[in-house]
């Protein structure tokens, strides 16, 4: 009887038979360095991947988030996702309205270096304290499939078994390790443009009414449909393996001209290229209340860990 992995490896050896070369890097465009160089640069001396893998072993959920947010206000991140790529999102209407273009990291959060790194999951109000941090957010569905359609590498999903280790570091790595896997075999370089290896964490105005849970979206299948619909069932400290956080720039471009992100998600006539939601309901005050509940649960770890002493 075919096994699972049997059947997931002919699927990637289908993938793989579109891909004849090395994937290059995609080029900038308008979103150029200066978007991402308030990020600190990669301490020297920082943990590769591995060895914050092994960091996080035996930590409580809690602990576990407190150092993946460390890391990354750190700028413990390999230089790859430093170099954004532009995204184009047509207006869903031919109604003279201009197209507008984000800048998108090339793939998910990760910890370590380009040649060591950890595609790490992470709370909702985790990723988003680096966002408000270093002038990033999160995207909404309709980036997602807009990034999905522009990405120089299609990735197939790579379900693990369901279970309450869903959410162990030990599912994190394997995953990651599969996701490797098949970066090597499409040949895709660091800063080339990739999805489908995640779901991606998502703002949606249904966070709004679920303040207490997170919102996800994505896994897209090779036909560029989702396997995770829009989604607020999980509570906001849970994260598991499939997640991923893929920063958006909250500088836009229209017509070449830069704006805010936050300015066009709340412009009536605009807002709908980039949300199918339409307008966005004070996304700045969104991030910071979701951003405000994370630190106050760090900081109780931090100060529940000094008070055991060494």
């Amino acid at each position: 009887m075919t096994s699972r992995m049997d059947l997931w490896t002919a699927v990637i050896a289908l993938a793989v038979a579109g891909y004849g070369s090395v994937m290059a890097a995609t080029p900038q465009g308008p979103c150029d360095n200066s978007l991402t160089q308030s990020i600190p640069a990669r301490p020297a001396g920082a943990a590769g991947g591995r060895a914050f893998a092994e960091e996080l072993r035996g930590l409580t959920d809690d602990e576990r988030e407190s150092r993946i947010q460390h890391e990354l206000l750190a700028g413990n991140i390999p230089d790859f996702l430093r170099r954004l790529v532009p995204i184009r999102l047509n207006p869903p209407l031919a109604d003279g309205q201009p197209a507008i273009v984000i800048c998108a990291a090339p793939d998910y959060l990760a910890i370590g270096s380009d040649d060591d790194f950890l595609l790490i999951p992470m709370r909702l109000g985790t990723a988003l304290s680096m966002g408000m941090d270093y002038g990033f957010t999160l995207p909404t569905p309709r980036m997602v499939d807009a990034i999905y359609a522009q990405a120089d590498a299609h990735f197939v999903p790579q379900p693990l078994p369901a279970s309450n280790a869903m959410r162990s570091t030990d599912y994190s790595v394997r995953h990651n390790e599969m996701v490797g896997m098949q970066r090597a075999a499409l040949g895709v370089t660091p800063g080339a443009l990739i999805a489908g290896d995640k779901k991606d964490l998502v703002l949606t105005n249904r966070l709004w009414s679920h303040l207490d849970r997170v919102a996800i979206y994505g896994w897209h299948l090779l036909d560029g449909k989702p396997i995770q619909s829009l989604s607020t069932v999980h509570g906001w400290r849970y994260a598991d393996y499939s997640h991923g956080a893929r920063l958006i720039s909250t500088r836009v471009f229209i017509d070449g001209k830069p704006r805010s992100i936050f300015d066009v998600m709340q412009d009536p006539r605009l807002a709908a290229t980039l949300s199918d939601e339409g307008v966005m309901a004070n996304v700045i005050g969104l991030m910071g209340t979701l951003n405000a509940r994370t630190q106050e649960t760090i900081a109780a770890v931090l100060k529940d860990v000094r008070g055991r002493g060494p």
